[in-house]
């Protein structure tokens, strides 16, 4: 597992964009890392929107990649997953459920409008209220 300061000096690519550690949150016992990041919502509209993007992932996930220089994610803390190819999208134009670095995500909506991208498996424990308010992504 990486240690948290070297979490607050660096970033993490995830879906080809990066993402930042904000805070550490511990839920039934696994200690979470919450990454974010902010952008528009679309270059081509006339008054583009804020989107706020969270990334809640098990901190034993989050693998330092020596030959990029950035955080990624593999399932046993050593190895970072394969990455996609191509460019980043837009969050609005992103599939409900899929495939990054090797993992299972799902992409929900958050209340406030935002999007939080959790690991499919976990999802189901993390997207309550109750969890949500524990990672501080409200309730």
């Amino acid at each position: 597992m990486v240690d948290v300061a070297d979490l607050e000096t660096n970033l993490l690519l995830f879906l080809r964009k990066s993402f930042s550690f904000d805070h550490s949150a511990t839920l039934d016992g696994r200690e979470y890392g919450v990454f974010l990041r902010t952008e528009t919502e679309s270059e081509s509209k006339f008054r583009p929107r804020i989107v706020h993007l969270a990334l809640v992932v098990p901190l034993d996930w989050v693998v330092y990649d020596v030959a990029a220089d950035l955080f990624a994610l593999g399932r046993d803390g050593v190895r970072p997953g394969p990455r996609g190819g191509g460019a980043a999208s837009e969050s609005a134009t992103e599939a409900r459920e899929f495939t990054e670095q090797g993992l299972a995500w799902r992409r929900e909506v958050l209340a406030g409008g935002g999007v939080v991208y959790l690991p499919k498996e976990l999802a189901p424990a993390l997207f309550g209220p109750a969890a949500l308010a524990a990672l501080g992504l409200g309730g």
